[in-house]
């Protein structure tokens, strides 16, 4: 398969380029060439912000598949304004220009979209666990850009017949980086509040990417994309009403799982989570 990847150059976006060069033939777009890149990628360097640009590469290149991932991520030092701009900008060149060419498409959301991270009081979500379903409600210029990012893919969806899968990572941790197993975050109950003590290893991201990409759906569809437990390895329930004194009226969780449901990505990828903390951290 003929896939262009934007975004491959950064952080958790190098994995899934590792992962894609392995058996794809891959166009990597993004703002820096990497010192030491692999050999078999053509790397090219592009703001996606330019429409021109990105639609040039596109008709040029033709793939059969888009896979967006490139972001200003959440923690960039950047203003609201410039990250809800480049954000949206590029995942409409990006997005539009792959319908145009055919291309099914795969692009990061974030759990960010349901606004609970940033919220200025994270409150108690609807229902336990959150399905894609769940209101989308951000207060900050992140979350609202992801849930801007996914109703670009419901437009482009719907005009140009490709699919569109728009994936929600909670946390990305890395093997042997594992932050969520900080003393500190593990100790303070609330360091870990805003995304109900959520995670995901950067390999079952990849993973999902992948089922998507060899899925076969119509239109756009969510996923959550978190690991199989919580950070804490404690009963959620009981996170909960210590920390927020209690739980949703619509409730059915058991023993340390996740705050997020993953059994769509079950359903309609054949996905899920493999890698814990228990075993991943180190």
């Amino acid at each position: 398969m003929n896939i262009v990847l934007t975004g491959g150059v950064g952080t958790s976006g190098t994995w899934l380029l590792d992962r894609l060069a392995g058996t794809h033939n891959v166009v990597c777009l993004d703002r820096d060439r990497p010192d030491d890149g692999r050999e078999s990628v053509d790397y090219r360097t592009l703001d996606l912000t330019d429409p021109g640009g990105v639609f040039d590469v596109m008709t040029e290149v033709d793939p059969d598949a888009v896979v967006h991932w490139a972001a200003i991520p959440v923690a960039g030092e950047h203003p609201g304004v410039d990250l809800y701009r480049n954000n949206t900008l590029a995942a409409y060149n990006v997005l539009t220009a792959a319908g145009r060419v055919d291309a099914d498409i795969v692009q990061a959301s974030s759990d960010g979209a349901y606004g609970f991270f940033f919220a200025d009081e994270t409150p108690i979500p609807d229902r336990l666990p959150i399905p894609e379903s769940h209101a989308l409600r951000p207060e900050d210029p992140y979350g609202l850009s992801k849930v801007v990012t996914e109703e670009i893919g419901k437009a482009v969806a719907r005009s140009a017949g490709v699919s569109v899968a728009s994936l929600r990572p909670s946390w990305i941790q890395f093997p042997g980086e594992y932050l969520c197993r900080d003393p500190g975050y593990v100790e303070d109950l609330s360091a870990g509040a805003g995304n109900y003590w959520s995670y995901v290893d950067v390999r079952d991201v990849v993973d999902l990417a992948e089922a998507a990409l060899a899925a076969d759906f119509d239109g756009h569809e969510a996923f959550n994309c978190v690991g199989p437990d919580n950070a804490l390895g404690r009963p959620l329930a009981e996170l909960f009403e210590k920390h927020y004194g209690g739980l949703p009226d619509e409730c059915n969780i058991e023993g340390d799982n996740s705050a997020y449901s993953t059994a769509k990505a079950t359903e309609m990828l054949d996905w899920e989570p493999t890698r814990s903390w228990r075993d991943a951290a180190e």
